[in-house]
C-alpha cells in the first residue's frame, strides 16, 4: 500500500508580483529577504523520479514494478536509521523524512539519504525538495523567491522550470515562471548566468503541486531489483566481476556471490568486504548470499593431472560447474562473469566458447565488450575501486605458455583424466552467509604480514625467474609460487620465513597455509614495492 502525499497548502501572504519586488531588493542586508515569508528551513521531503525503464511498460506491469520498487526504498530506509515514508504523487514518488533521531548521532543526513535512495534501481535521480500546492503563479513565485533567496545571493545563477504530468492541465508557462522569477532574485545574485551558473533554482509543476530543489542527485536507472528473478556471479575480487554483477543488478536481477578460494584467508576476507559491499549500496529489499568455495583441492588435482597448457581452461570450466550448483541450489536462471574477450589469455573467443561448454546454465558476460580502463572507471562509480585494487586479479596457476585456442574434444579428454569427486567434495563442503547479516569486524584474518626482515629469516621470491634475476631481496631464495606449493611441506619448522611476490597476493596465500602447517611464515603485503623500500631502509 502506497500512501498518497498530504498536501501542503500555499502560505498566505500579498501577491507576489505586487510585494516581492520591494520586499526582496529594497531592505537592508542585515533584514530577511525572502518575499515577506518566513526563511525556508532545511527541507526533508525528497522528490524521487522513475527511470526511462519504468515510465515505458505498461500499466500493469509498472505498477508491479513500482510496487517492488517501494518496498526496496523502505528497506533502504529501514537499514539507514532515519525514519520516514515512501508517498505517491502521480508520477513520482516522495519520501518524507523524520527529523534525525539525537540519539543517533551517526544517523544519515539529508543529502545523504537522497544519496543513498539514488542508489535503489528504478529510481533515476533524487532531489531534496520543498513543495507547496498552488492555486496561482504567484503563489509559485512567492514561494520560489523564498526558496531561491539564500542560494543565489552572490552567485551567478538561473531559473530552470518545468511542467510534468498532463501538460493540458497545468494551465501555466514555464517561460514566464523563469522570466517572472528571474527578475526578483536578480538583485540579489552577482548576475543571470544560463550557461555556466554557480546556482540553479529548479521549478516542476503538475496541476497543483509545485516543488522547489537545487539540484538532482543521479541514480542508478533500470529496473528495480527483484523484478528479474535471480542470477549468481562468479566473484573474484578483482575490478572486473563486480561491475559485472552491478549491471545485471540494474536490471533486476537479484545477485548472490560464488567465490571460489584460491588466495587463502585474506583473499576470502578481502573478496566477502566486496560483495557486501554491493549488498549495502545497491541491494536493498533482497537477501544476497556470499558462497565460498575452497578451490585448492581442485587447483592441485588440475596440476597434477592436465597438461600444463589448458590449466585455466579447465579451471574455468570447474568453476562454472560450481557456479551451476549454486544456481541449482538457489533456483537462479544465469551465471554472471567479469570476462571480456582478449582481455587475457582464457578469454579469447575460442577460449570462452570452449569454458562456456561446461554448463548448461545461460552465461551472461555484460563485460564482454569493454576496454579495461572503462570497467575500472565504473568500478569507481559503483564503490568498489578501491576495494578491488587492494587485492588485485589473481589466479594461482597461471602457465607460461597457456592454449588460447584450446579444442573442446580436446579439453573433454583433459578432464577425463581428473578424480570428478574432487570437486563435488568442494561443492558439498562449500560455506555461504546472508550478506545483510555479515560482521566484517568478526571476519579478521590472523595476521601474517610483517614489514620487518631480519638477517635471520629465510627471505623467498616465489616470482618468476625472469623477474627475479632483474632484482630480488638480497639474499632472498628464488622458488617459483607452484613449486613452493608442493615444497612448503619439506621446510624447516625452527626456522621463521618470509615471502614476498609481484602484488603480496600469492605471498599471503602461501604464508596462510604454512601457518596451518605450522610453519613460522610471513609475508610482505604490498607487493614488489613494499619489498623494495624495505631492502632499501635494511642497506
Amino acid at each position: 500500500m502506497i500512501t498518497r502525499i498530504r498536501r501542503i497548502p500555499a502560505r498566505s501572504s500579498p501577491p507576489c508580483r505586487s510585494a516581492c519586488p520591494e520586499s526582496v531588493l529594497d531592505r537592508p542586508e542585515s533584514e530577511s529577504q525572502t518575499c515577506d515569508v518566513e526563511q525556508t528551513v532545511a527541507s526533508r521531503l525528497l522528490l524521487l523520479r522513475f527511470s526511462g525503464d519504468l515510465t515505458t511498460k505498461a500499466k500493469a506491469t509498472r505498477r508491479r514494478m513500482i510496487s517492488r520498487l517501494v518496498e526496496n526504498l523502505r528497506a533502504s530506509i529501514s537499514a539507514s536509521g532515519r525514519a520516514g515514508k515512501v508517498l505517491r504523487e502521480r508520477n513520482r514518488l516522495l519520501v518524507s523524512l523524520e527529523p534525525p533521531d539525537p540519539e543517533k548521532p551517526n544517523a544519515p543526513t539529508d543529502e545523504e539519504m537522497a544519496q543513498r535512495l539514488a542508489r535503489v534501481f528504478g529510481i533515476s535521480s533524487v532531489s531534496i525538495t520543498h513543495s507547496i500546492e498552488w492555486s496561482s503563479v504567484e503563489d509559485i513565485l512567492r514561494e520560489g523567491a523564498a526558496f531561491g533567496a539564500p542560494h543565489v545571493k552572490d552567485r551567478r545563477f538561473a531559473i530552470r522550470a518545468r511542467r510534468v504530468g498532463e501538460r493540458n492541465n497545468v494551465a501555466i508557462s514555464t517561460g514566464d515562471i523563469e522570466r517572472q522569477l528571474g527578475e526578483i532574485l536578480r538583485p540579489l545574485a552577482s548576475r543571470v548566468d544560463l550557461t555556466n551558473p554557480e546556482a540553479t533554482v529548479f521549478v516542476e509543476v503538475d496541476p497543483d503541486q509545485a516543488y522547489f530543489f537545487i539540484a538532482k542527485e543521479g541514480g542508478g536507472g533500470g529496473l528495480p531489483l527483484g523484478t528479474q528473478g535471480r542470477a549468481v556471479s562468479l566473484l573474484s575480487g578483482g575490478f572486473d566481476s563486480p561491475v559485472a554483477s552491478w549491471r545485471l543488478l540494474r536490471r533486476g536481477v537479484e545477485i548472490d556471490y560464488v567465490f571460489c578460494n584460491l588466495g587463502g584467508r585474506q583473499h576470502e576476507i578481502e573478496t566477502l568486504t566486496i560483495a557486501k559491499r554491493m549488498a549495502d549500496q545497491w541491494q536493498p529489499g533482497t537477501h544476497p548470499r556470499f558462497h565460498s568455495i575452497n578451490f585448492d583441492p581442485v587447483s592441485r588435482e588440475i596440476q597434477a593431472k592436465i597438461t600444463t597448457r589448458y590449466w585455466q581452461v579447465i579451471l574455468k570450466r570447474m568453476m562454472f560447474r560450481v557456479a551451476e550448483a549454486v544456481a541449482a541450489s538457489r533456483a537462479a536462471g544465469a551465471i554472471v562473469t567479469g570476462e571480456a574477450i582478449g582481455q587475457v589469455s582464457s578469454q579469447t573467443l575460442q577460449n570462452l566458447s570452449v569454458i562456456s561448454e561446461g554448463t548448461k546454465f545461460p552465461i551472461f558476460r555484460p563485460l564482454v565488450g569493454n576496454n579495461k580502463d572503462e570497467i575500472i572507471e565504473e568500478s569507481k562509480r559503483i564503490g568498489t575501486h578501491d576495494l578491488s585494487a587492494k587485492v588485485g586479479e589473481y589466479c594461482a596457476i597461471v602457465p607460461s605458455k597457456p592454449a588460447t585456442h584450446a579444442k573442446l574434444n580436446v579439453i573433454l579428454r583433459q578432464e577425463a583424466r581428473m578424480d570428478p569427486s574432487v570437486l563435488a567434495e568442494a561443492i558439498e563442503s562449500r560455506t555461504h552467509f546472508l550478506l545483510n547479516d555479515v560482521d566484517l569486524d568478526a571476519w579478521s584474518a590472523e595476521e601474517i604480514s610483517t614489514r620487518e626482515v631480519t638477517k635471520t629469516d629465510t627471505i623467498i621470491d616465489l616470482r618468476a625467474k625472469p623477474a627475479y634475476t632483474t632484482w630480488h631481496y638480497p639474499d632472498a631464495l628464488f622458488l617459483d609460487f607452484l613449486n613452493a606449493l608442493q615444497a612448503y611441506a619439506t621446510f624447516d619448522p625452527k626456522q621463521r620465513y618470509v615471502l614476498y611476490c609481484e602484488f603480496g597476493i600469492k605471498s599471503a596465500h602461501l604464508a596462510d597455509l604454512m601457518r596451518r602447517e605450522g610453519l613460522d611464515a610471513r609475508h610482505i603485503s604490498g607487493g614488489l614495492r613494499e619489498v623494495k623500500r624495505i631492502a632499501a631502509k635494511n642497506s
